[in-house]
């Protein structure tokens, strides 16, 4: 096997010195509107890696992703709460045998963090990628949430751009008693964003 980013011999898909040098994490948040949104790279540093997720192999690049990223938040995260907290993907839809998303999602999973697989789906799949502001807010993904009311949710995507989407999900969870913590993805397109180490429930 070899290294997806660097093509050198590995046992993993990330080798441990890309892992080491190259995908370091800082952990930075923007705040839409309500909503914080809390993000561990810049999009640039991982364009190659997110490029991925419609393809076969994106399937191992996101499973580690989940991995060495989000398992250690929510872990990091339950530690200072004491309650219960549900994990809820943006569009959980499966494209290629699996979704990204889901993937990211089920990292997470813990007696005190639990997923909701693809509780909250688009009606809406158009592909916002280099269209204008005004078509995404032309055009909304018109979420359909199933899941459960009256808990508190962490919404999870692989990235946030505009966060139009992320407004709209947490728009929809609230109609249906729903707290929204707040949101955590891979990376931001923005660059210009304030750091945080921790976040904990209100």
């Amino acid at each position: 096997m070899r290294c997806y980013s660097c093509s050198k011999l590995s046992l993993d898909i990330l080798c441990k010195q890309c892992r080491e040098t190259l995908f370091v994490p800082t952990v930075r948040t923007r705040t839409v509107g309500t909503l914080d949104v809390i993000s561990f790279f810049r999009y640039a540093t991982l364009e190659s890696l997110l490029h991925t997720k419609h393809k076969p192999e994106g399937y191992r690049i996101f499973k580690k992703l989940g991995k060495l990223f989000f398992r250690p938040f929510i872990k990091e995260f339950i530690e200072n709460d004491e309650g219960r907290v549900f994990i809820v993907g943006i569009d959980e839809y499966v494209r290629n045998g699996y979704s990204h998303v889901a993937l990211l999602t089920r990292a997470m999973k813990c007696k005190q963090a639990l997923p909701q697989h693809a509780s909250l789906l688009a009606k809406n799949r158009v592909n916002y990628s280099g269209k204008p502001l005004q078509y995404r807010l032309d055009h909304p993904r018109d979420f359909v949430y199933t899941g459960k009311r009256g808990v508190d949710v962490i919404l999870v995507d692989d990235i946030i751009t505009t966060g139009i989407t992320l407004q709209e999900a947490q728009k929809v969870l609230i109609q249906h008693d729903v707290n929204v913590l707040f949101a955590l993805t891979l990376a931001d397109v923005e660059e210009s964003q304030g750091c945080i180490t921790t976040h904990h429930k209100s």
